[in-house]
């Protein structure tokens, strides 16, 4: 096991150590927005802020680093990178959250936790020696592994769009998305992310994509746990069926 197997284990640990934390602090941004956290920036900036990083410290460790890639490593590049590109570049600016801000300390820890993340997955993919000949991309974890991811990302950005679209008027009132996955659960965006990184996590099969993974469902359920509840609060006529990220359970 290396020092990196190690890393990655320890984190990945922490994550599921916060877990009830997260379930108990609703991180205040977005709807959740509370004026007692301190120093506050843009909404959009901070969010372009926290998600760049992932981008820059996962581009940079990989082309940098002295493994020969292949091309399921491109492929595992691309992937990411796309993602960190939409999430950091485009998503942001097309939000309509035009005056809303976001504390300093969730952008800084935002992008404490992003730069371990990039961190040790882009080091794995550029300097720990991995290897994956091009005989990967018929291997049943990297088919299953890829169709996966690319199913969690067009249930994440078919869900960013609808909820974008439901506030195209420019109203700041928040409603109730109906439609699609929004009739079984309250964030399919979340839920679609969960399930795209799981998807790369096997794709990849190594211990910073999984750990990635894990992390990704502890920030994200807990997250979906109080927007439902949010939701919940507010509209009367809430559908009761409908549960917060995965359908019929939770």
């Amino acid at each position: 096991m290396t020092a990196l197997d190690i890393v990655a284990i320890v984190w990945t640990l922490l994550a599921i150590a916060i877990v009830p934390t997260q379930l108990k602090t609703t991180a205040p941004y977005g709807r959740h927005a509370r004026t007692d956290w301190g120093p506050s920036i843009s909404n959009r900036l901070g969010w372009c802020l926290m998600e760049l990083v992932s981008l820059v410290v996962f581009v940079v460790l990989v082309l940098s680093g002295p493994v020969t890639k292949t091309t399921p490593m491109w492929i595992f590049f691309g992937l990411w990178s796309a993602h960190y590109i939409n999430r950091s570049l485009i998503f942001p600016w097309r939000t309509r959250t035009s005056g809303k801000l976001i504390p300093l300390a969730i952008v800084g820890s935002a992008i404490a936790f992003n730069s371990v993340n990039a961190g040790i997955n882009g080091y794995y993919l550029g300097w720990s020696g991995a290897t994956y000949p091009d005989t990967w991309l018929s291997d049943p974890r990297f088919i299953i592994g890829l169709v996966v991811f690319v199913a969690g990302a067009g249930i994440n950005i078919w869900a960013d769009n609808k909820l974008i679209g439901l506030r195209a008027s420019g109203s700041p009132d928040y409603t109730v998305p109906r439609g699609g996955l929004f009739n079984f659960v309250s964030c399919p965006n979340h839920m679609g992310e969960i399930i795209q990184w799981s998807g790369f996590a096997l794709m990849c099969w190594n211990l910073p994509a999984l750990s990635f993974a894990v992390w990704t469902a502890c920030n994200l359920i807990p997250r979906a746990v109080s927007h439902h509840k949010w939701y919940r609060e507010k509209f009367a006529d809430y559908p009761p069926e409908r549960r917060a990220v995965i359908p019929g359970l939770l």
